[in-house]
C-alpha cells in the first residue's frame, strides 16, 4: 500500500473546501428555514382564504334562501290579490243581479199600485 503524504497546499485546499462546504450548508439551512417560513405563511393564507370562501358560501346560501322566501311571499300575495279581485268581481255581479231583481220588483209594485188606482 502506498502512503500519500499531505502537503500544506493540499491541506489548505481541503480546509478551503471544507469552509466553502460549511458556508454552503449554512446558506442551505437558511434557505430551508426561509422556505419553511414561506410554506407556513402560505398554509396560513390558504386557511384564511378557505374560511373566507366558506363564509362567502354561507352568505350566498342565506341570500338565496331569503330570495326564495321573498319569491314565495310574492307568489302568495299575487294569489291573494287574484282571489280578492275574483271575490270583488263576484260581489259586483251579485250586486248587479240584486239591483236588477230590485228594479223588476219595483216595477211590479208600481204596476200593482197603478192597477189598484184604476
Amino acid at each position: 500500500m502506498a502512503v500519500v503524504r499531505w502537503t500544506d497546499e493540499m491541506l489548505d485546499e481541503l480546509s478551503s473546501s471544507v469552509s466553502e462546504m460549511r458556508e454552503s450548508i449554512g446558506e442551505l439551512r437558511e434557505s430551508i428555514s426561509e422556505v419553511k417560513d414561506s410554506v407556513e405563511g402560505l398554509r396560513i393564507t390558504s386557511q384564511a382564504l378557505l374560511q373566507v370562501a366558506a363564509q362567502h358560501q354561507r352568505h350566498m346560501e342565506q341570500m338565496e334562501e331569503r330570495q326564495a322566501e321573498r319569491e314565495e311571499r310574492q307568489a302568495k300575495m299575487e294569489q291573494r290579490q287574484a282571489e280578492m279581485e275574483k271575490q270583488q268581481a263576484e260581489m259586483k255581479q251579485r250586486q248587479a243581479e240584486n239591483d236588477e231583481r230590485f228594479n223588476i220588483l219595483l216595477e211590479e209594485v208600481r204596476y200593482l199600485i197603478r192597477r189598484n188606482d184604476n
